[in-house]
């Protein structure tokens, strides 16, 4: 073989390497954004099951809680100013 030959024949197998590992990582690829789709819709599921604390009680327990609230915050900012 001559060196010509010889530098053709690594060139093709480098080729062949490079050609193996891209499609490795395209197959990782494909992989990950099937994963990537899969946790989406499992996260899209549990907050649509989620409901926040002030949607699970009523209007006069949400006014209650909010006057108990302010009531704390009167009293922190009459203790802060003394």
């Amino acid at each position: 073989m001559t060196e010509s030959e010889i530098q053709r024949e690594k060139f093709r197998q480098l080729l062949e390497q490079i050609k193996t590992h891209v499609q490795t990582i395209k197959k990782k690829n494909r992989e990950l954004t099937r994963e990537n789709m899969r946790l989406r819709n499992k996260l899209e599921e549990l907050q649509k099951g989620q409901s926040d604390i002030f949607s699970a009680i009523s209007e006069s327990e949400r006014i209650a809680m909010r006057h108990k609230v302010n009531g704390l915050i009167e009293k922190i900012d009459n203790h802060l100013e003394s």
